[in-house]
């Protein structure tokens, strides 16, 4: 079956991978359609990703020398929607027959657990397209929990990609005024539509200085763009107390980070956003199961769309192309989606 490999930075194969055999407890989905996260997968496409040049000890939770994987790096992929085509004696749920979504990489099928799948279900009628979005729809949610965000905040939101765009309405469906930052004016337009109350070119000027001007000051900032630059940004746009939500994946040094600066002399707080868990003091309550079920079920009900977003659906076969593309001209793709099945 068809696997999508990176061989080495800048180099993409689809190749061919042997289908595993149904164990107990396990279900065989064929994958309909694979989603591509831009800013991690790219960190792979381009050999930047920690996990390559530093090995992660998960005891002591600490990046140690050595490296935790290596290239060939197979099967790297964000969200998956597929229909389960069997399912071992022991299984009913899923049942086969159903569309399901799910995390099992850029392939054309795979076995996975049964009890993975509990409740990712595509109801009938729903477009499978919609499916690829949980898990990034997760990632945002997270990022506007770990804000805390109260009726009334203002909130400003740095990169509208499609986790900056996704967390621009879930702030505001949270009761958030939200000014959306970006350098792109087609993804400006979508933040307004998203339900942005005002957006900022950030080629024409201060976030920081605009928002002081307008508002006094963000009182929480969700960072986005995943450049250090950024965030010395987001971190001067918030009020004195304020607080940073950094939820990109930063990569390298962080050239233009000054911490002596405004950070120092607001007291700023600053917490880390990242879907391998959910913020600390939600985790009683909250875990990334209910946060992308709970996604899910916004787009179901229509408070969500998420059609828009997405520009590129492209055959598997394309793949080498598709991440040249992403790589080369990141302005001109929102949500890429591979296509498996004709």
């Amino acid at each position: 079956m068809r696997v999508i490999t990176f061989e080495e930075p800048g180099r993409v194969r689809v190749g061919l991978e042997t289908p595993a055999e149904i164990v107990p407890g396990s279900v065989r989905v064929r994958t309909i359609y694979s989603g591509v996260s831009a800013g991690t997968e790219l960190t792979a496409y381009r050999g930047t990703n920690p996990y390559l040049n530093r090995k992660w000890d998960t005891e002591r939770r600490l990046f140690v020398e050595g490296r935790t994987h290596a290239y060939p790096l197979s099967g790297w992929g964000y969200q998956e929607v597929g229909e389960v085509v069997e399912a071992a004696p022991d299984v009913a749920d899923p049942p086969v027959g159903s569309l399901v979504w799910g995390i099992w990489g850029h392939r054309a099928e795979a076995v996975v657990p049964a009890e993975k799948l509990v409740g990712h279900l595509l109801p009938p009628g729903a477009d499978p397209l919609g499916g690829v979005f949980a898990r990034v729809g997760a990632i945002a949610l997270n990022a506007v929990h770990a804000a805390d965000i109260h009726l009334g905040d203002q909130v400003a939101i740095f990169g509208q990609g499609v986790i900056g765009l996704l967390a621009t309405r879930l702030a505001v469906l949270s009761g958030a005024r939200v000014v959306a930052a970006d350098a792109i004016p087609d993804r400006l337009e979508l933040a307004r539509r998203f339900g942005a109350a005002e957006t900022f070119d950030v080629r024409g000027g201060s976030v920081a200085e605009f928002t002081r001007k307008r508002i006094a000051g963000a009182d929480t900032v969700i960072e986005l763009s995943g450049t250090h630059l950024g965030l010395h940004e987001a971190i001067r746009t918030v009020r004195r107390g304020g607080r940073v939500v950094a939820a990109g994946f930063y990569q390298g040094d962080g050239v233009g980070l000054r911490l002596g600066e405004e950070f120092h002399h607001n007291q700023v707080q600053l917490v880390s956003s990242q879907i391998g868990g959910v913020a600390s003091w939600l985790s009683h309550r909250w875990d990334v199961e209910r946060l992308q079920r709970t996604f899910m079920e916004l787009v179901h009900r229509g408070e969500v769309e998420v059609a828009e977003l997405i520009t590129h659906v492209v055959p598997v076969e394309r793949a080498a192309e598709a991440f040249d593309l992403l790589d080369k001209h990141q302005s001109e793709v929102l949500q890429l989606v591979f296509r498996f099945e004709e």
